[in-house]
C-alpha cells in the first residue's frame, strides 16, 4: 500500500501534487482516482481537509461532458434526500451498489478471459444469472432495512415526501 499523497489546493484556486512537485488540474486529480492512488486534499490557508468537495468538482466536470452517468431525475432524488430519516441508507445503498457492479464486471472480465473460446457466452449468461441474484438479494435486503426502520420509530416511509421510489415486488 503506497502513502496517503497530498494535494495542496491554494487560496488562487490551484491545486499542487506534493509528489509530483507540480500543479495539477482535476483531470489529474480524475487520472489518481482511475489509478487508485490514495490522496487527500489540503486547504493550504485553513488546513481542512476538502476532498470530497474536489472529487464532487471532478464529478460536476465529468457531468458537463457528451454523456453524463447521471440523469436529471437521479440527481433531483438525490437532492431530495438529503436530510431525511433514509439519507445515510441511501449512501449505503447507492456505495454498495457500485461496489457490486464494480466486483461484477471484474468477475465478468476474468470470466471471459478464462472461458473458452468455443462457448463463450454460456459463462457470461450464467455469471449474468449469478450476478441477478446478487443483486435481489442486495436490493431484497436495504428494503427490509428501510422498512423496518420506519416500523422501529412508529414512521411510514413516505416516497412522496422524500422524493425516493422503491421498486419491490415478488416477481421484479
Amino acid at each position: 500500500m503506497s502513502e496517503l499523497r497530498t494535494i495542496k489546493k491554494y487560496p488562487n484556486r490551484r491545486l499542487y501534487d506534493t509528489v509530483e512537485s507540480r500543479y495539477i488540474t482535476l483531470a489529474d486529480i480524475r487520472r489518481l482516482v482511475i489509478e487508485r492512488i490514495d490522496f487527500v486534499v489540503i486547504d493550504k490557508k485553513s488546513q481542512e481537509d476538502i476532498t470530497r468537495s474536489i472529487l464532487l468538482q471532478v464529478i460536476a466536470e465529468q457531468e458537463h461532458g457528451v454523456e453524463p452517468l447521471m440523469s436529471r431525475d437521479f440527481l433531483s432524488q438525490i437532492i431530495r434526500s438529503y436530510g431525511g430519516a433514509t439519507q445515510g441508507m441511501i449512501g449505503s445503498y447507492l456505495e454498495q451498489s457500485l461496489k457490486l457492479f464494480a466486483g461484477q464486471q471484474r468477475d465478468v472480465r476474468d470470466r471471459i478471459k478464462g472461458a473458452s473460446e468455443t462457448e463463450p457466452a454460456i459463462p457470461v449468461s450464467n455469471l449474468a444469472q449469478k450476478n441477478f441474484q446478487r443483486w435481489r438479494s442486495v436490493q431484497d435486503e436495504i428494503y427490509r432495512t428501510l422498512v423496518n426502520a420506519g416500523r422501529g420509530r412508529g414512521e411510514i416511509l413516505d416516497d412522496e415526501k422524500n422524493g425516493v421510489t422503491y421498486s419491490h415486488s415478488a416477481h421484479d
